[in-house]
């Protein structure tokens, strides 16, 4: 199963924790935007959104790692936009806060998770589903 990754800069060390977790589970990474620096000019900018764009159009399984900025949430619209399968990591249960909430979090398709554990289970038990 492919996977792609969707958060921001403050959460890069979350994202590498869930990628390796699933990378040893036998999951394909299809771009890991976390090899990046933060891009310098309009040429990276181009070139990472390009790959940003093919790694969620390649993934089976688009993870959002919350709290993220606006290129998670376009990520996110691309994987709902796609029918994508999609889990949202929103710790401290964020996502019941009316005042922080975002319509999109509560679609039936969205899987919601306030814990790194069990978006990485929950992923393996769609893998065994497969």
């Amino acid at each position: 199963m492919n996977f792609y990754i969707g958060s921001g800069f403050q959460n890069k060390e979350q994202v590498q924790f869930v990628r390796d977790q699933l990378i040893q589970r036998g999951f394909i990474h299809t771009y890991d935007w976390t090899e990046n620096e933060r891009a310098a000019s309009k040429e990276a900018l181009v070139e990472i959104g390009q790959k940003e764009k093919d790694g969620v159009y390649e993934a089976d399984l688009v993870v959002i790692l919350l709290p993220g900025g606006k290129g998670t949430h376009i990520e996110l619209g691309m994987a709902l936009a796609l029918n994508k399968t999609i889990i949202l990591y929103a710790p401290n249960r964020e996502v019941e806060d009316f005042t922080k909430t975002s319509t999109f979090y509560h679609l039936p398709e969205i899987q919601y998770s306030d814990s790194l554990d069990e978006v990485i289970s929950k992923t393996i038990d769609l893998k065994r589903g497969e």
